[in-house]
């Protein structure tokens, strides 16, 4: 990396760091909280039936995808 570059990563955390220190963690902590209820209201069914099935669906593997592994 030649000087002055920064990854992804670490810009994220510097630009969230400023944010805090910007707005406060109570203000941070309010609109996440925020954006969490719009999410539950907008896709409860979907969230609802990924209960019932134990959680969060994953990524198929790369053999189901392909279709390869099927007998």
């Amino acid at each position: 990396m030649k000087m002055g570059e920064m990854t992804v990563r670490e810009a994220g955390r510097r630009g969230g760091l400023a944010l805090v220190q910007k707005y406060g963690r109570t203000y941070l902590s309010l609109i996440g909280r925020k954006g969490g209820k719009a999410t539950a209201r907008k896709y409860k069914d979907l969230l609802r039936e990924w209960g019932k099935r134990g959680g969060r669906p994953r990524k198929g593997r790369l053999e189901e995808t392909m279709g390869e592994g099927q007998a």
